[in-house]
């Protein structure tokens, strides 16, 4: 994506305008976005107290009328955004600009589409734009942390989610042929839903054992859900530790494969055997 520039020169209203309503600047850029962000909440409350059919009943006047005046409002903010910039297309086509505009078109796509109103919910993702009012730049060594744990820790989750899959597999399979459709266990693939359901210690009980052999092996599937839910979450704290420490100065991270050693003078990585960076000044 182009970098949003601003459009006429220094001191002219759209080149303030810009700041005002991209930069989040202190003063009125902030009231700006704190303005947008309470009228985003407040349009999607309303959205979302339509749908309930008491309410609906007996404030439909109000609430349509408070959809197209928070309709009118983004609407406005749209055209405005478009105005202040040197290339409107840059932020057309970027994130932002896709999500304002399908801010509006639910409304309008209302007139022809009875229903399409309720889309207009798409406008919580605007509120990402919490991001720049708080300006939570300062947390991305924070975020980068996590974001190296997960890409470090994933090939021991994805040997995780395979044993799982096939542990459910098999549970599932079992379960059909000890139950069968009597009990509920029309197929194999209702004994995997059954697995899984019963593994992650969810327990609906749409579907439950009747047999002595099938509810052993249902507590068996029980026990052992408790332990492997405590995997996944053993593995990543693991390797935000790990991060943690790198990100510090006292470990190193492997380009290669992620993985973060301990050792400050670690010279290769202790999974695949990388040469890991030196550090300015190591010996």
């Amino acid at each position: 994506m182009k970098k949003l520039e601003p459009a006429g020169d220094p001191g002219s209203l759209r080149f303030g305008a810009y700041h005002v309503i991209f930069e989040s600047e202190p003063g009125w850029g902030r009231i700006f976005d704190a303005v947008l962000i309470a009228a985003i909440l407040t349009s999607v409350l309303a959205v979302l107290l339509e749908s309930v059919p008491e309410i609906r009943l007996r404030h439909a006047s109000a609430l349509v009328a408070c959809e197209w005046f928070f309709t009118a409002l983004f609407s406005i903010e749209y055209v405005a955004r478009l105005a202040c910039l040197r290339n409107p297309g840059a932020y057309v086509r970027s994130f932002f600009g896709v999500v304002d505009l399908l801010s509006v078109l639910p409304a309008y796509l209302s007139l022809v589409l009875p229903g399409g109103q309720f889309l207009t919910v798409v406008r919580i993702l605007r509120v990402v734009r919490v991001f720049r009012v708080f300006k939570l730049a300062r947390y991305t060594s924070e975020a980068n942390v996590l974001l190296s744990a997960l890409y470090a820790s994933r090939f021991k989750i994805s040997v995780f989610l395979v044993a799982i899959v096939s542990i459910v597999v098999v549970v599932g399979s079992l379960m059909y042929l000890v139950e069968g459709p009597e009990h509920g266990f029309t197929s194999i693939p209702s004994g995997i839903y059954w697995a899984i359901v019963t593994l992650t210690t969810v327990g609906f009980g749409d579907i439950t054992p009747q047999t002595a052999l099938g509810r052993t092996l249902a507590s068996a599937v029980m026990i052992m859900g408790y332990g492997i839910i405590a995997v996944p979450t053993g593995i990543i704290t693991a390797e935000i530790a790990a991060s943690s420490r790198a990100s510090s100065g006292g470990a190193q991270a492997c380009a290669d494969c992620g993985a973060v050693d301990g050792e400050p003078d670690a010279r290769f990585c202790r999974r695949c055997g990388a040469p890991l960076a030196r550090k300015e000044g190591a010996s």
